[in-house]
């Protein structure tokens, strides 16, 4: 091993090309087919999966590294935060919405946000309260405020993806749509908090501070969303009124890739939420541009970005286990060994206690508005929402260096900075591993290994109800009658009054679907303007009959 490195480095130092990066994109690509092949082999194992596995194989891999450099700390272990924001989380976050089921994300869509914007705060406030106050009892004292609302939204967000791993999308639709959805919303909220916080002067605080903090994450959140639809529209508005695929399939492919890309770059170019924008951009570009193109750009479409998010995913776990193992921040932090652990199980408690502050009440208040038995949340299903946030990323790392490395250059980091960074990847690891490994026999104990099918559908509307909701004329059956017309008109409106308090789901939904088919498709096009095509990869063909809308899973 050591001579076919030496090899490689003098051959490599007579040519034109950087050595360091040839060696670590070599590096990484085996590393990459690795993983993807071992975890193919573990992939009906009790305790691993893909995730795990590509940390582990990180961990091993920088140890060897190390081993290999004496000890000396290499470039290729050195985390590198616009490696992570600018070419690995923007097709993870776009293929998440993009291959969104949407009626269950818009069906859910207030109890996800429940979780995911008011939960995500509620943690915030309690980790930023409880690391001010326990800190300078463990030795920490040279943070200031501004770190401390920091560190909250950092360990605020949440990494779900071994829960994912385990939960099918069929078999239990309400539960995977709510952790699917949370996760990202809480990514987005987390890092929408993070960035109001970096925005602002905490050297004098008062309440115009507190006030400035909420516009700003207010702003941040719905500009951010409001740019993914406009550019997601726009996408489809170009490939429909050109229909470049007429002519040439790689142009519209290349069309909606850039595009999707352009969304999370202007949001960072004028410092907006790139995950928001690029969330909702996928799920515009799903519903819209992805029925303009042809069929055969349908499907390599749906499959080229499933596989850029999953390597991208993978060279992720695989990034963060080989840079836990970067020495220079270690030596940066001073403090005893006693201390870190101290540091990092206090974070770790905080974490827990501030899930569990938020989910198990705001679960009861979910299920307070839900009518029907199956749209509930039981306690197990709430345990598993609970324990599906416990787990922290990358997303959390690459926060964690963005505050708390002074500059480019790491030896300008100072001791409780390094303490810091260094908790933070402890946590990452913990959690990550021991909760990981945990979660698919936690799941198969708490629903079963084979999972009954269960339908979510929520607050189903009587006959009655649906009967004046959905027919024109009110119901009275005489169409040539003007005054049964007359009389009728306002007894349908306060039927549609009482179904939007009684039923805001499925009214919205209908009001939705009315105001989508009359406006926008004659504008940006979707399904029915086009020839359909079947194999949709967000949702099956839309039912002319209402009943089998609510069947629809």
């Amino acid at each position: 091993m050591s001579t076919l490195i030496d090899l490689l480095s003098s051959k490599l130092q007579n040519s034109s090309f950087n050595t360091t990066t040839v060696i670590a994109i070599t590096v990484f690509f085996s590393l990459l087919c690795a993983c993807i092949i071992i975890g193919h082999l573990l992939e009906e194992h009790r305790w691993a999966n893909e995730s795990i596995t590509a940390l582990l194989l990180g961990l091993i891999s920088g140890g060897v590294v190390l081993l290999f450099s004496k000890g000396q700390s290499s470039q290729i272990l050195e985390f590198s935060e616009e490696l992570f924001f600018i070419y690995l989380l923007p097709p993870i976050i776009f293929n998440a919405g993009f291959q969104v089921k949407k009626k269950q994300f818009f069906k859910n869509f207030s109890t996800i946000l429940l979780f995911g914007v008011l939960g995500t705060i509620i943690s915030f406030c309690l980790i930023s309260l409880g690391a001010f106050l326990l800190f300078k009892r463990l030795g920490v004292t040279e943070l200031d405020l501004q770190d401390y609302l920091a560190v909250g939204a950092i360990l605020s967000a949440t990494d779900s993806v071994c829960t994912l791993q385990v939960l099918s999308q069929d078999d239990t639709p309400l539960l995977y749509s709510i952790v699917f959805g949370e996760g990202v919303v809480n990514d987005a909220t987390s890092i929408v908090l993070f960035n109001a916080i970096q925005s602002l002067d905490f050297s004098e605080v008062s309440a115009t501070t507190a006030l400035s903090l909420i516009g700003t994450f207010l702003y941040l959140f719905f500009t951010s969303t409001l740019l993914g639809l406009t550019v997601g529209l726009l996408s489809a508005f170009i490939i429909k009124t050109l229909y470049i695929g007429r002519h040439s399939t790689d142009r519209e492919i290349a069309i909606m890739m850039l595009m999707a890309y352009l969304s999370y770059m202007i949001a960072e170019l004028i410092d907006l939420s790139g995950i928001l924008t690029v969330f909702f951009c996928g799920i515009v570009m799903s519903h819209y541009t992805w029925h303009n193109i042809t069929e055969s750009s349908r499907i390599t479409t749906k499959h080229a970005f499933a596989t850029m998010s999953f390597i991208a995913e993978t060279f992720i776990f695989l990034y963060v286990g080989m840079d836990a193992l970067d020495i220079d921040k270690w030596k940066d932090s001073n403090a005893s060994a006693g201390t870190s652990f101290a540091v990092s199980a206090t974070l770790l408690a905080l974490v827990l206690i501030g899930r569990a502050a938020f989910v198990f009440p705001l679960a009861g208040i979910a299920n307070w508005t839900k009518r029907r038995e199956g749209a509930k949340l039981p306690f197990r299903k709430q345990f598993i929402i609970w324990w599906a946030g416990l787990m922290r990323g990358a997303v959390t790392i690459a926060l964690s260096y963005n505050q708390f490395s002074d500059s480019d250059d790491d030896s300008s980091t100072s001791s409780e900075n390094s303490l810091m960074i260094t908790s933070t990847i402890i946590v990452v690891l913990f959690s990550t591993v021991v909760f990981g490994s945990i979660t698919k026999p936690l799941i198969e104990a708490l629903l079963g290994r084979n999972v009954p099918f269960v339908s979510d559908a929520t607050d189903i509307p009587s006959l009655e109800s649906l009967r004046y909701l959905f027919i024109e004329d009110g119901g009275e059956g005489n169409n040539n009658d003007e005054e049964n017309k007359e009389n009728s008109e306002p007894r349908r409106n306060g039927w549609c009054l009482g179904m939007l308090i009684r039923h805001p789901t499925w009214t919205v939904h209908h009001l939705w679907r009315k105001f989508d088919d009359k406006f926008m498709r004659p504008v940006f096009g979707g399904r029915g303007f086009v020839p359909y095509q079947p194999g949709s990869p967000t949702e099956a063909p839309i039912q002319s009959n209402i009943f089998d809308e609510h069947h629809v899973q």
